[in-house]
């Protein structure tokens, strides 16, 4: 039988420890010291703290990686270089086309670009949504002293962090959209978690790589999310709050399940991604510097900066790939790493043959 064993990280323990002390600290002062929490939503504010918790120390040892911090850390820098303004446009373009609207999807089928889509776009406008809810800096008020029409029952007022933002009138457009805006979330993720499913189900490749806990899982659960809350609402619209409390049980299992699961499951990706911005404005600086050339094919394969930081990477890491003449094998493109390795079997081969003879 073998023992998993777990090291705890102290960097990224502490880091996300504060981070949730600060977020407490946020829920207490933004929702005007608990007046405005509702305290049904106790459980998912347990359950949005242990998921910050679980993603910022995962976040954190991730980033501790020699070559993740490389990236990271040359990203900050470049943006906040003298091409600031090129490269915050570049990154507010990257973040639009591949996060918002997931276009790097794209290319690998239009059917995977619909589900990604569909789902992202889902989950994060539920996210703006319940996540400021959940933690009391956004609550509604009926009919405040200080509207237009005081004696206008069917007036509400939006509050962020206790500031009156809006008013808006009971059967405007605009409280149809804020009052079911979950449910139009609800239905973008059901179809997007359909379309995974089917892929999951038909797709060969995906047949013989996927496992239960790491492809199914994410998708049941976020369909239980979406079944669950439209169950509430159509509870309210139809039934009078007659399975009121069964659907709010399930929904809140449901939800907090996810919640804990985002940090050691699939979905840690979606928090990943952003980081892909570094990413690019790294190969753009990269192109403006200068390729390397390697010296076997002469032609060039990669930027001259990503090859000086591979070889500080390799050797925070303990490899040393310097050869006999002084030059490094890292310099060499893949063409010429094949060539060089073919090189060294014939004069192992040569040696060996000169040894026995």
């Amino acid at each position: 039988m073998t023992v998993m064993k777990f090291r705890l990280n102290k960097k990224a323990f502490l880091v996300a420890l504060c981070c949730c002390i600060i977020t407490v600290a946020l829920v207490f002062y933004g929702s005007r010291k608990l007046q405005n929490f509702d305290a049904a939503l106790i459980a998912y504010l347990f359950g949005t703290v242990f998921a910050l918790f679980g993603i910022i120390y995962r976040y954190c040892v991730w980033l501790q990686r020699p070559p993740t911090w490389m990236y990271f850390k040359r990203g900050w820098q470049l943006l906040f270089s003298k091409s600031f303004v090129e490269y915050a446009g570049l990154s507010i373009q990257k973040l639009v086309r591949n996060i918002a609207f997931q276009r790097f999807i794209y290319p690998r089928g239009k059917a995977r670009w619909w589900g990604h889509f569909l789902l992202a776009t889902g989950c994060l406008l539920a996210f703006s949504v319940t996540i400021p809810l959940t933690l009391g800096w956004i609550h509604f008020t009926m009919n405040p002293a200080t509207s237009i029409d005081p004696a206008d029952t069917n007036l509400y007022e939006a509050h962020l962090f206790g500031f009156k933002v809006m008013e808006f009138k009971l059967g405007s457009w605009i409280a149809f959209f804020i009052f079911h805006i979950l449910n139009w979330c609800s239905w973008l993720v059901i179809i997007g978690c359909l379309l995974f499913m089917r892929r999951r189900l038909t797709h060969a490749g995906q047949i013989a790589t996927q496992t239960f806990e790491g492809d199914w899982l994410p998708l049941i659960l976020l369909i239980g999310i979406s079944v669950t809350g439209l169950g509430l609402t159509y509870d309210y619209e139809f039934l009078k709050g007659k399975t009121y409390e069964f659907m709010a049980v399930t929904h809140a299992v449901t939800v907090i399940l996810f919640l804990i699961w985002i940090p050691f499951g699939k979905f840690f990706h979606i928090i990943q991604r952003p980081a892909q911005v570094g990413a690019h404005l790294y190969k753009k600086e990269g192109e403006k510097k200068g390729m390397a050339v390697c010296p076997h094919t002469h032609k060039p394969f990669a930027t001259q900066m990503h090859i000086d930081d591979l070889k500080t990477v390799t050797t925070e890491l303990g490899f040393d790939f310097t050869l006999e003449d002084g030059s490094s094998h890292l310099d060499l493109s893949p063409e010429g790493k094949r060539s060089a390795l073919a090189k060294a079997h014939l004069k192992a081969r040569e040696e060996s043959g000169k040894f026995f003879g």
